[in-house]
């Protein structure tokens, strides 16, 4: 066995005579516990929050999503049906159009994006079950969907046949500066159901039937402006991507649901770098302390470390023993941080002890890459800290 090592163990797991370095040691120690589980928790929020903020999405955004790359719309032929229906992996499609209009409700007008959309969307995301009142579109009809922030700002809510609700866009080349009605397409709908998604979805989407979409834009067959495709649980990604782009040259720009709402996960990485930065920080500063311990451990050995190096120990080997003694009072240290900082997410998922909302746990979610990430941290930091330590023994401090 490694003589350094063998002395470093007997050094961490044995009592010193002076008290004060037996507080000053289980301080340090602790200090690495409190801060590693500290930093697994928040982690594992952060990746909660970023699973429910991603599982939230699912319901309104598809697994893929193919924009054109020039234009807003594109011409989706039977041709081009049949290569699709050829890749493996994706279980269904729908066909979308979504555009900018204007909503108007008796003396109210709002700006909203409407989308249409075909029969086969209900396949491709689960829309319909977040309708809180009222019932999804019917196919072929004038029936829209709207949020509860339109509803709201509209005041009119669902087969309000005493309201008119109106929706209109501008013909193309007619510009948007006039308010007559001849230079807008417009359609009289009927509002059958309110969705309750989250408050910016609320505020900005109303669906329709495709057809009606198609009406009010002056589309041509085959003509839509986007494809939303389903997934199979076991589906790569990467080989559809592929594939797609080989059936489908320059034609498409692809997005995945994290990329459909890049806003939303840039904020959250940018949020969890930041958390990361500020706790290894605290980090930082605990194992401050552990280099303060090995320190006055050094001061406490100085005896034996004299009589080793009379022994013909170099100086470079009593080095060692305090560096395995730093590096390994940090490491048992972050694992038992670690330890604690799973079972407090654990219990979290298992007993919902913190709530959010009185219906709502605070989400975490439990990555195997986060506790890699913290214990490297820990023990990277650990190894730097016992070094610095470590290289505070001198040929003339032994001696001295």
């Amino acid at each position: 066995m490694n003589i350094s090592l063998y002395i470093a163990k007997r050094y961490l797991f044995s009592k010193s005579s002076n008290n004060a370095i037996n507080i000053m040691a289980l301080i340090a120690s602790g200090g690495v516990i409190i801060a590693s589980a500290a930093l697994l928790i928040v982690l594992s929020v952060f990746a909660g929050l970023k699973d429910y903020s991603l599982q939230f999405s699912s319901f309104v955004d598809p697994d893929l999503k193919l924009l054109p790359t020039e234009g807003k719309s594109f011409q989706f032929t039977n041709k081009d049906q049949t290569k699709l229906n050829t890749i493996d992996g994706i279980i269904d499609y729908s066909e979308i159009i979504e555009e900018r209009i204007i909503i108007k409700s008796e003396s109210k007008n709002l700006l909203a994006t409407l989308k249409g959309v075909d029969s086969n969307f209900l396949n491709v995301t689960n829309v319909d079950s977040m309708i809180t009142k009222g019932n999804w579109i019917s196919h072929g009809s004038n029936d829209v969907v709207a949020g509860w922030g339109i509803s709201n700002k509209l005041s009119f809510g669902i087969l309000d046949f005493r309201k008119s609700l109106s929706l209109y866009v501008p013909k193309p080349g007619k510009g948007q500066a006039s308010v007559l009605k001849s230079l807008y397409n417009s359609a009289f709908v009927n509002n059958v159901g309110l969705f309750d998604i989250n408050e910016e979805l609320n505020a900005e989407y109303i669906f329709s039937d495709i057809g009606l979409a198609k009406r009010l834009l002056n589309y041509k067959d085959h003509q839509i402006s986007a494809l939303e495709l389903k997934l199979s649980s076991d589906a790569d990604e990467d080989n559809i991507r592929t594939e797609l782009n080989s059936y489908f040259p320059n034609r498409f720009v692809i997005k995945n649901r994290e990329q459909l709402n890049d806003a939303l996960f840039k904020m959250l990485n940018t949020e969890n770098l930041a958390i990361y930065l500020i706790f290894t920080l605290v980090i930082i500063i605990a194992l401050f302390n552990v280099i303060g311990a090995i320190i006055m451990m050094i001061l406490d050995k100085k005896k034996s470390l004299n009589t080793l190096f009379n022994l013909g120990t170099e100086p470079k080997t009593i080095k060692s023993i305090f560096f395995w003694q730093g590096s390994l009072m940090t490491i048992f240290s972050g694992l038992v941080g670690v330890t604690l900082g799973l079972l407090v997410v654990i219990l979290q998922q298992q007993f919902e002890l913190v709530m959010l909302t009185p219906d709502l746990p605070y989400p975490v979610s439990l990555k195997f890459l986060n506790v890699l990430i913290v214990l490297a941290t820990i023990f990277a930091l650990g190894i730097v800290a016992s070094r610095i330590a470590s290289q505070r023994i001198t040929k003339n401090l032994i001696q001295s």
